[in-house]
């Protein structure tokens, strides 16, 4: 069984991974389906606020920490090569590390960087709406899937 301060890392790990997979299903699950039954400008207005709140400290430690910590599980894991639980700790930390944090930058920002470029009542953002709703949405579930896998890979290395 992993422990010290391996351990302390597997289980922040656990934990961090966790709250952005919750986070992440809060908005596959109900908050983009909210979203989608406004107005289009209503809806984008919204969702540029939200996505202006999601870059504070509170969210960013959550998501950016976790990924730090997963590059150090990585890397520990790599060097070290326990003799339990590294294909769980590599398999989770790739899918945090590829799959939610790298998928957030080369899907989802791009697109909120759209729409925050788009005045909310405009007609351009009325059509782009429904886009980014159907296209964001889709890939937060991917997100929300890898997030949860990697927090159940740092669990079963623990086991």
């Amino acid at each position: 069984m992993i422990d010290g301060p391996y351990f302390v890392l597997t289980v922040l790990g656990v934990l961090g991974t966790g709250l952005v997979a919750g986070v992440f299903c809060g908005f596959s699950t109900f908050v983009m389906r909210g979203l989608a039954t406004l107005p289009p400008a209503q809806g984008a207005a919204a969702m540029n606020a939200i996505n202006v709140a999601a870059v504070t400290p509170p969210f960013m430690v959550v998501f950016l920490g976790s990924a730090v910590l997963c590059a150090v599980i990585a890397v520990v894991t790599f060097v070290l090569w326990p003799d339990e639980g590294t294909v769980e700790l590599l398999v989770g930390s790739a899918l945090y590390l590829f799959g939610s944090f790298g998928l957030t930058m080369v899907a989802n920002v791009p697109r909120n960087d759209a729409l925050a470029g788009l005045e909310p009542g405009s007609p351009e953002a009325a059509a782009y709406w429904p886009v980014y709703v159907r296209e964001w949405t889709m890939w937060n579930h991917v997100r929300t899937a890898a997030s949860a896998g990697a927090a159940v890979a740092y669990v079963l290395a623990l086991t």
